[in-house]
């Protein structure tokens, strides 16, 4: 790898163990790209073994959140955080599991525009409540989540999904992350 894939000068372990390089080499055969947060994570296995199990409970593991809803926490905390790595990146995901490259956009700009439903916008809403300050949650917002057809399990894969991305829209920020270039033109229409 030429160009890092953040500010700092942390190089992926070379040679990578065999379980990574075929993580990888999975990734480049499922997504077309290796993620640069990966790659940025890379400089210690065991960081990127920690971030990879949480990342894949909480974005790939069962829920009765869809592949969709949980880009989409994603995209909207990561708007609140002007974290350019996760808005490009799960933008792009948005995008795609939607069909809609419209909602993708609307999502990263201003979710209040997008033409949501109310399940839908009553997650995001707490998604954002949680991001700003999550000591104002009260009974009320997560009965208003139970209104709209989640469940309590549901309500803590919420809180989860848009907890990780608090974290790692800092640590994205912080260490200068860059978006995998490919990021931009996917699933534009």
């Amino acid at each position: 790898m030429t160009n890092l894939p953040t500010a700092l000068n942390l190089p992926m372990v070379d040679p990578l163990p065999e379980s990574t390089a075929r993580f990888f080499e999975i990734c480049q055969e499922k997504l077309g790209l290796v993620p640069n947060v990966l790659q940025a994570y890379a400089h210690n296995i065991d960081k990127l073994n920690a971030f990879s199990a949480l990342y894949n409970d909480l974005m790939l593991g069962d829920s009765g959140l869809s592949k969709l809803e949980r880009e989409m926490i994603a995209v909207v905390v990561s708007s609140v955080n002007k974290c350019f790595y996760c808005l490009v990146a799960h933008g792009a995901a948005v995008r795609e599991l939607s069909g809609r490259p419209e909602l993708g956009e609307a999502l990263v700009m201003n979710y209040h525009v997008a033409d949501l439903t109310d399940r839908e916008r009553s997650m995001l809403d707490f998604a954002v409540l949680m991001t700003e300050n999550s000591a104002a949650i009260k009974e009320s917002d997560r009965q208003t989540l139970r209104d709209n057809g989640f469940s309590d399990a549901d309500i803590w894969d919420i809180a989860a999904v848009a907890g990780f991305y608090n974290m790692s829209n800092k640590m994205a920020s912080a260490i200068g992350m860059k978006p995998n270039p490919e990021y931009h033109a996917a699933a534009r229409g």
